[in-house]
This record gives structure tokens, sequence and C-alpha cells, in this order.
């Protein structure tokens, strides 16, 4: 099981870029298919590897590179073995799992449970200035502000992308993570 993880994380968005879906091209007929948050998490590793931060980021100056989990984890095991062991910018990836925004420290991106959802609006008004990379699988979070939007495409995980609100925290997206998302919103973030 850690096996297959570990290789979907590190081929899951080449893959992605040359026109094949997750997780249906990297199954195989007699393989059993990947869980929907085993995808997710290959996805959370591999935003890393396709993001630039500011040099001048309280997490640019940490030893590892925190992929946070803000509220209850609906990863279980499959987070830890995805990036078991990998490096991104020459630093140990690390999992770390916060109940508060306040937390953040030190995280470049971070997953935003649904149960937060009711509180986004404060969330991401808190991690405003933090350039962090957000994430969630939350319907609207995109139009809420949001960077990335895990959406369920004809059963595959997909993700729309909120360009103007990673700008805005200082962050450069590749332009092969854009090609592959499912949707690039341009303008303003909401509220502005």
């Amino acid at each position: 099981m850690i096996r297959r993880v570990e290789k979907l994380s590190r081929i899951s968005l080449a893959v992605a870029v040359v026109g094949a879906c997750l997780p249906t091209s990297l199954t195989r007929a007699n393989a059993p298919a990947h869980t929907e948050y085993e995808v997710k998490a290959a996805y959370l590793y591999n935003f890393g590897r396709f993001v630039e931060w500011p040099q001048n980021s309280a997490a640019s100056h940490e030893n590892q590179f925190a992929i946070c989990v803000l509220g209850h984890d609906p990863f279980g095991a499959a987070l830890d073995a995805t990036i078991s062991g990998e490096k991104i910018d020459g630093k140990n990836v690390v999992a770390r799992r916060i109940s508060k925004p306040g937390e953040a420290g030190g995280c470049r991106v971070i997953f935003i449970t649904p149960g937060k959802g009711g509180q986004m609006k404060g969330i991401l008004a808190a991690l405003e200035n933090s350039s962090v990379l957000t994430v969630s699988d939350v319907p609207m979070f995109v139009e809420d502000g949001g960077m990335v939007e895990f959406v369920m495409t004809d059963e595959r995980v997909r993700f729309e992308i909120n360009l103007a609100a990673a700008r805005q925290a200082g962050l450069n997206l590749s332009s092969e993570l854009l090609k592959v998302a499912a949707r690039v919103m341009q303008g303003p973030v909401q509220g502005e």
C-alpha cells in the first residue's frame, strides 16, 4: 500500500500534465483504485513542487517543508505515507495537524477540512498575509478567496485555482500546474 501511494505521489502530476486524469490513469484493470484522499494527498505533495514562495516568507526559513491539515484529518495514514522520505527544495516534507489558523506558522501548504467550512472567511482572513497555499474541498472555496479547490469530475479528483488569491499571497504557480487545473480564476478575489 505505501509503495503504491509513494509511486502515485511521484508521478501523479507528471501524468496529469500529459492529459491523463487521476486516478484512472494510474490504476490498472487488475489493481485496486486509489481512494479519494490518497489522490488528494498526492496532489498536496505535488502542489508543493510546483509553487514558488517568496524568499522573505516565514516558512522559507524553516528547515522542513510542512504540509498542514487544519481541522479533523480526513487523510488518515495516506498523507504521511505519500510524503514519507520526500524532499521539496532540499527540505524534508512533513505533515502537521493543526486546530486553528494561528498554528499555521511554518506551513507551506494548508488543507482546510470540510468541518471548518462555516469558519472559512475568518480562516482565510487569518492566513491572508502568511504566504501559505490554501487548499480545500469545501464547495465554492476558490470563489470565497481560497487558492486551490478539489472538485470531483467524472469520479476523478481534479482541482480549480484562484490565481488572483495566490498572487496576492506572493505565490508563483507554475504554468505546468495551471495547465492541468480544471479551471483557473484570473480575476480578483471576492471582497476586493
